[in-house]
């Protein structure tokens, strides 16, 4: 430059031209090409993302099945006690999702349920699988039924109910009697049973009925001392249902 001074009329101006980043001259406005950082690429993070791309995806699907997999299944709609038998007003209907492994009865089958025996008691709401129903009514093979008259006095406060177990304990006298040593009694041991079924309503001599389960074995002896009404009930084990 002129030490500053301007330049003097009808002088040119030539700009210096600009030095490089490499030391070399350049023109005054040519562009300045920069280098292309080179691109990484990690193949262990697309493969983490597409993972869990898919397992988003199986797990909408999953909740999506979930919630809209129902099945028409039959229910109890009354109580029915172990042992009853299986009327059509005692069935309903529900729309549920369950599990494979729940075994439910499906609601086309209606027909085929009414009839028969409710293997354990049954309650509204409850659905009903295979394990609640039996082909027959008891007694079961090895068992005998035993009808005891009982006076509503000898049963327990809280009632007896089916399912309950009872023992069947031979008494020096009847209910609501002394005790008498004329007869022997025809039973030795106590006898351990399960309560069937139970009525409360008393006939005209003031006793009701408790039908029992008991052993084959043991029932003609059971059935000779309910005969004397020398017996009481004694509960050792209340019905879980």
């Amino acid at each position: 430059m002129n030490g500053g001074k301007a330049p003097a009329v009808g002088t040119a101006f030539r700009p210096e031209a600009d030095s490089g980043f490499n030391g070399a001259t350049r023109s005054a406005g040519q562009p300045i090409a920069l280098a292309r950082l080179p691109r990484r690429r990690r193949p262990g993070m697309i493969a983490l993302a597409v993972a869990l791309v898919g397992a988003g995806i199986l797990a909408s699907t999953a909740v999506y099945s979930a919630t809209n997999h129902r099945v028409p299944v039959l229910v109890a709609a009354a109580d029915v006690p172990a042992g009853g038998l299986i009327t059509p007003a005692d069935l309903g209907t529900a729309s549920v999702s369950v599990g494979s492994d729940v075994q439910v009865i499906p609601a086309s089958q209606f027909r085929q349920v009414v009839g028969q025996v409710a293997g354990s008691a049954l309650h509204p709401g409850m659905l009903l699988t295979a394990a609640e129903l039996a082909t027959q009514r008891p007694p079961a093979p090895g068992q005998v039924l035993v009808p005891l008259p009982v006076r509503p006095s000898a049963l327990p406060a809280s009632g007896l109910r089916p399912g309950d177990h009872v023992l069947v304990i031979p008494t020096p006298g009847a209910q609501g009697q002394s005790g008498s040593a004329n007869a022997a009694p025809a039973l030795s041991v106590p006898v351990a049973g399960i309560v069937e079924a139970v009525s409360t309503a008393t006939n005209t001599d003031g006793f009701g009925v408790v039908d029992v389960l008991v052993p084959y074995k043991t029932g003609p002896n059971l059935a000779a001392q309910a005969s004397t009404g020398q017996f009481a009930l004694i509960v050792t084990r209340r019905s879980l249902s």
